[in-house]
């Protein structure tokens, strides 16, 4: 297997280098009080032996000292991760925001502000992928620093992750191509499920006259397990009307619902053993015992159109659980200048 190799990745006698592992105590700095039917109702659907303060806990703090800290208690407990790292572009910290002119004013008038980042700020972004003279002088990029950076993270997270937990790596296009070699590292290339494309807007302002390139409209997500026995719940999406009216195209007299007909002949015995058997005055093979059809018969879930045609299966649009969900989203939205989701962060 290729191996992806990034500076600092083996020690001077040849060995890797693992994560440093900082555990340090949590300290609660601020608690939100909750009603007593809230309380209880967030309880009844959080109970899993597990201590009810842990539930909906939020943590401040760098990724190196928090995921270690994480371990004594969740090792190997947790089903599910999404984490969204950085992208590497280079961007900073700093956002803008709207406030009214008067708290009670209709934000006719509206002032903005610009947090600049802090001194902190910069040092730990400089610290993270910052590379020094020396460093490039030796051929070391920021590409070098931020696998280092997400491949000790990815260590931490397989290890809190558990047997039949699924982690989601959400990270954009132009470093997904590292973040993936350096994910088959640490949970295996067998772990790898899917990469999910995302559309995360439907154009791009900077698609025009002189444009030196193609509409950048997408994110990746990438999708790996621990072990082969993770679980696995199948999620689908609505038919299109195009496909529910050219394939639903009957309308049953009795309830209204849409249905279609399937086919229920099957293939010779000698493939599957299907059952041979006359029914309706047809000789065939078929999907179904005959004790089987004969029950679906009677509950009105076969029909003949014409005497001597091939029986065929009535299955209701209503009953049909839609599309499985496929690896390229399409109908996640973005968020557009009205929304109220809207924070003013720039991804």
């Amino acid at each position: 297997m290729a191996e992806l190799i990034w500076d600092g990745k083996y020690d001077e006698h040849g060995n890797k280098r693992a994560p440093v592992r900082i555990e340090l105590p949590f300290q609660t700095v601020e608690t939100v009080n909750e009603s007593a039917q809230d309380r209880q109702r967030t309880l009844e659907m959080s109970s899993s032996g597990r201590d009810p303060e842990w539930r909906n806990r939020l943590i401040w703090g760098d990724k190196k000292y928090v995921l270690p800290s994480l371990l004594p208690e969740f090792a190997g407990k947790v089903d599910l991760i999404y984490i969204d790292p950085p992208f590497d572009t280079g961007a900073d910290f700093s956002y803008t925001a709207t406030l009214a002119e008067q708290l009670d004013s209709s934000y006719e008038e509206e002032v903005f502000f610009t947090k600049e980042p802090s001194f902190v700020e910069q040092k730990a972004y400089r610290d993270t992928w910052g590379v020094s003279r020396e460093d490039q002088q030796r051929g070391v990029t920021t590409v070098d620093r931020y696998v280092r950076w997400f491949y000790d993270a990815a260590v931490f997270l397989r290890e809190l992750l558990s047997d039949k937990g699924t982690i989601y790596v959400h990270i954009g296009q132009n470093v997904s191509h590292y973040v993936k070699a350096a994910m088959d590292e640490v949970f295996g290339a067998n772990q790898y499920i899917n990469q999910i494309v995302w559309r995360r807007q439907t154009a791009h302002s900077d698609i025009g006259q002189g444009s030196a390139h193609l509409g950048r409209l997408h994110d990746v997500i990438l999708l790996y397990t621990k072990t082969e026995s993770y679980s696995w719940h199948m999620q689908y999406t609505p038919y299109d009307n195009d496909y529910v009216n050219a394939f639903y195209k009957h309308v049953d007299p009795n309830n209204g619902r849409r249905y279609r007909l399937s086919d229920i002949t099957a293939p010779g015995k000698s493939l599957k053993g299907n059952p041979y058997y006359e029914f309706l005055g047809v000789t065939r093979y078929w999907r179904f015992s005959e004790k089987r059809m004969k029950e679906l018969y009677e509950n009105g879930r076969i029909i003949q159109t014409k005497p001597g045609t091939v029986p065929a299966q009535k299955r209701y649009l209503d009953e049909m659980p839609g599309v499985p969900l496929q690896d390229l989203w399409l109908d996640v939205k973005p968020i557009q200048s009205q929304a109220l989701e809207r924070v003013g962060y720039d991804t």
